[in-house]
């Protein structure tokens, strides 16, 4: 059995607030034995496997680790909604600066995934996506864990080294990126031909884009203040 099964039916048992008595009962073994389970310690058949995956209403592969989708389903292009598809979860209340930047990360990622479209490079797409994912894993494993009570079991890196270790793959995934764009071949990944990257430049990107130039130039404005840059004069 993998790791994936210990630390995915110790999340659901404290996700239902179940304490490991009431669900050894409920599942028909010792509480011993279900630490052990829960501790990877011992190796459960496939019997109990299934058992779990009824108690908790969850498909097996979850359990299993082999899909992040709980009802076992896979994921195609076409399930995942738009950003700004209609729905509480995209409703945003409060103050404006939420909306404001959500429009403007979300806007400058449209530039950014059309400019990898237009360089036909997959490699290149996927360390670029790897690398801006990896910025999403750390901001939301942050805010998920500034509360001590949310179970951990939803990472399956320990909370001491998701830091330093999504930190050390998003260096990597620049790295690689960095590389094939400039043309150069990065183990069996081969280099974006140099032709293929387009002309660039801000009244090229404003007749491209007029709708979301503008949010990638506030984006680049407000980050290079971060950085220290001095704010132009008007």
């Amino acid at each position: 059995m993998n790791n994936s099964f210990s630390r995915i039916i110790t999340l659901l048992r404290k996700e239902r607030g179940f304490s490991q008595k009431k669900a050894a009962a409920d599942l028909g073994i010792s509480q011993a034995l279900l630490s052990h389970y829960e501790k990877g310690i011992r190796e459960c058949g496939l019997d109990f496997v299934v058992r779990v995956a009824d108690y908790y209403d969850v498909s097996s592969d979850y359990l299993l680790g082999r899909t992040p989708q709980r009802s076992g389903a896979t994921i195609s292009v076409e399930d995942i909604p738009e950003p700004d598809a209609a729905g509480k979860e995209n409703t945003l209340h409060g103050s404006l600066l939420p909306v404001l930047n959500k429009k403007l990360i979300a806007n400058s990622m449209n530039i950014i995934f059309s400019i990898l479209q237009k360089c036909g490079n997959k490699a290149v797409t996927k360390e670029i996506s790897a690398y801006l994912s990896l910025s999403v894993y750390k901001v939301f494993r942050m805010l998920y864990s500034s509360n001590s009570k949310n179970p951990q079991g939803l990472f399956s890196v320990p909370q001491k080294l998701g830091s330093g270790r999504s930190a050390a793959a998003q260096h990597i995934a620049l790295s690689n990126a960095e590389c094939l764009v400039s043309g150069d071949k990065v183990d069996s990944m081969e280099g974006v031909d140099k032709n293929a990257m387009p002309s660039l430049s801000p009244e090229k990107l404003s007749l491209e884009y007029p709708l979301f130039a503008s949010s990638l130039f506030n984006l680049i404005q407000n980050s290079e203040l971060r950085m220290g840059a001095k704010k132009q004069s008007k």
